[in-house]
């Protein structure tokens, strides 16, 4: 995944109302007028929120007739879950390579 689109799924993730969102999508796919119910916010600037969940690639919307609805994207949090991986193993190594470079202090020391 490029450096510009986990950039966008960031920014997406970024925000509670969006969270919010993709949390109730959970639950299974959903009227944009439904999803917008418990926020107190204009159905445009929640469609902005939605806009943004589908530029990240966290979820797809599909329109029937006048109706929007959105569902969640399959496998859309594992290029987070890679970059979270990939930055573990990094920081791993290099407490690891703290951790042999202070025993080799100590080691000094004592002699």
């Amino acid at each position: 995944m490029t450096g510009q689109k986990l950039d966008r799924l960031f920014q997406a993730l970024a925000d509670p109302t969006r969270r919010a969102v993709l949390a109730r999508l959970s639950a299974g796919p959903e009227k944009a007028s439904v999803l917008a119910e418990p926020f107190d916010m204009a159905l445009p600037s929640f469609m902005e929120h939605l806009k943004k969940l589908e530029e990240g690639g966290l979820i797809e919307t599909t329109k029937r007739g006048r109706t929007r609805y959105c569902a969640l994207k399959p496998g859309a949090l594992n290029p987070v879950r890679d970059w979270m991986e990939e930055q573990r193993d990094l920081w791993e190594a290099r407490l690891d390579n703290l951790e042999d470079y202070l025993e080799t202090l100590l080691k000094e020391e004592k002699r």
